[in-house]
């Protein structure tokens, strides 16, 4: 087995092209936001109407709220149904694709869990220096009794 740089860089190739057009990439990118995960965590359980979720999420602007659920919602991941005067609610819920997709995310949080004192996450100082992750931060997804609950993992 070669040590020499120049032989390892002659492999697998990624270009640019080839990174921008994978799909993972995409559903990271709509996905790997602060917010997505929640919202996805709570319309798993049942669909929610928008003040439901602006209360069961804390610290989530109503601005932040509506840009999140409307991306989703774009990317087929949620649904947006609106019943009729004469007091107009909104209901979101996952649809099939993102009842699909929300099973995936279980399976990594697992996997992460499991690894949690394997992964390393940059120090503020520096992200150069990497420090094991030794508690999860607190989820901002709250249940009726106002407990937090865990965002991947956790059941209702």
């Amino acid at each position: 087995m070669s040590t020499d740089p120049a032989e390892a860089r002659a492999g697998t190739v990624v270009t640019v092209a080839t990174y921008e057009n994978c799909p993972v990439t995409g559903l990271l990118r709509r996905i790997g936001d602060k917010w997505s995960p929640a919202v996805i965590r709570l319309l798993a359980e049942r669909g929610h109407g928008f003040n439901e979720l602006d209360r069961a999420i804390e610290g989530i602007s109503r601005r932040m709220l509506t840009r999140t659920l409307r991306g989703l919602e774009e990317a087929g991941f949620v649904s947006r149904t609106t019943s009729g005067p004469p007091w107009a609610r909104v209901e979101y819920s996952l649809t099939e694709v993102g009842h699909s997709l929300r099973e995936q995310l279980f399976t990594l949080g697992r996997w992460a869990d499991a690894h949690r004192s394997g992964l390393v996450r940059p120090t503020p100082a520096s992200s150069a220096t990497s420090e094991a992750v030794a508690e999860p931060p607190t989820s901002p997804v709250r249940g009726v009794d106002d407990q937090p609950r865990a965002l991947i993992l956790g059941g209702g």
